[in-house]
Parts: structure tokens; sequence; C-alpha cells
């Protein structure tokens, strides 16, 4: 039994869903640790700091508080610091697709069967592109990544958040061809 500050008596069964949120940090912690040594271990310069010498960091600095931006501002930190940019650049990891061939329902009954072919007409999906779409309701130019078919309608998604929607091969012209991740700025 344990006793609160106004008397109260608490028993240990209540501080259950407590003691699993730590047991989550503690576990992030030790990794955090192991990877602070390893990597001091090969002798790469490491800086580490509490979170109190950090935000003083940034008070100090006047630096806005956004995480890549508090990253320059943990442990010693010199007098000034410049950003040579205000957007970082987010990436994505998209993978390669899947090796999955026969996609099935829920009870694991096949329902539907993949092409082998990656590539479509020199597409692949996740390639970021250039349509230029000359006429119809989504005439215009766009910027975004596709989804190939095998057959001459891809699904464009464009990168300024607008609706998907289906654009023909001859309306493209590839920008980056895909690698597996997404890169945009914030």
């Amino acid at each position: 039994m344990l006793s609160r500050s106004r008397g109260e008596i608490v028993s240990l069964g209540a501080l259950a869903p407590w003691r699993e949120s730590l047991k989550d940090a503690a576990a992030v912690n030790s990794t955090r640790w192991a990877l602070f040594n390893c990597l001091k271990g090969l002798g790469l310069p490491v800086a580490t700091g509490s979170g109190g010498l950090t935000k003083f960091n940034r008070k100090r600095l006047v630096v806005p508080k956004s995480h890549w931006q508090d990253a320059s501002c943990v442990g010693q930190t010199p007098d000034s610091l410049v950003f040579k940019t205000n957007q970082p650049l987010l990436i994505a990891c998209k993978g390669h697709g899947t090796r999955q061939r026969c996609r099935t329902d829920k009870f694991g009954f096949p329902i539907a069967h993949a092409n082998r072919a990656k590539f479509f007409q020199g597409f692949q999906t996740g390639d970021i592109v250039k349509a230029f779409v000359p006429r119809g309701k989504f005439a215009g130019n766009y910027i975004g990544r596709i989804a190939i078919r095998h057959r001459p309608s891809f699904v464009l998604q464009p990168s300024n958040g607008r609706k998907k929607f289906d654009v023909h091969p001859k309306y493209l012209q590839a920008i980056h061809r895909a690698d597996g991740y997404e890169y945009q700025f914030s």
C-alpha cells in the first residue's frame, strides 16, 4: 500500500498502467545509451545534454522550438547559430512495393493476382512526375507521385494535396525515379 499526500491509500494494482509506460521508457533509454556507447567506441564526436540545458541554449540563442532546430541546441553550443534554411527536407520510407503476387481476402483465399512486371511504359510506382493534362476535368499542370497499373491509366497523387486522379502516361515526364523514399519540404 502507498499513501498519497491527502491521506488516501492507493493499492499497487492501481499503479499498473504507470508501470507499463515506465517499462517502455526504460527500453528506449537503454537503447539510447547503447547507441551512444557504440558511437563513442567508434571514435565519433557525440554530444549529449539534459533537457534543461537544451532549453537554456534554445532560449539563449532565440531558436524556435521545433524538433529539427532543437537538435542544434543539445550540449555545448556556440554563442550564435546561423541556420542556412528554414525548410527542412522530410524523408519518408515508402518501400519498393511487395513481392506478394496473390492478393487474398480476410480468410486467406486468393481473390486477385498482381502482374510480375514492375515497370510499365518506362514508369514505376513511386516515380515523381510532371503531368501536363491538356483537357478534361483535371486539365492543368501537376507534379506528384504515380502508382502504375498495367494499362495506360496511372494514378497520380499531386503534391499540392489535391485528390488522386487517373492520367495517361503520354502526358507524364519523369522528374525523379523511385528509390523507395518520398521527399518533401515541410
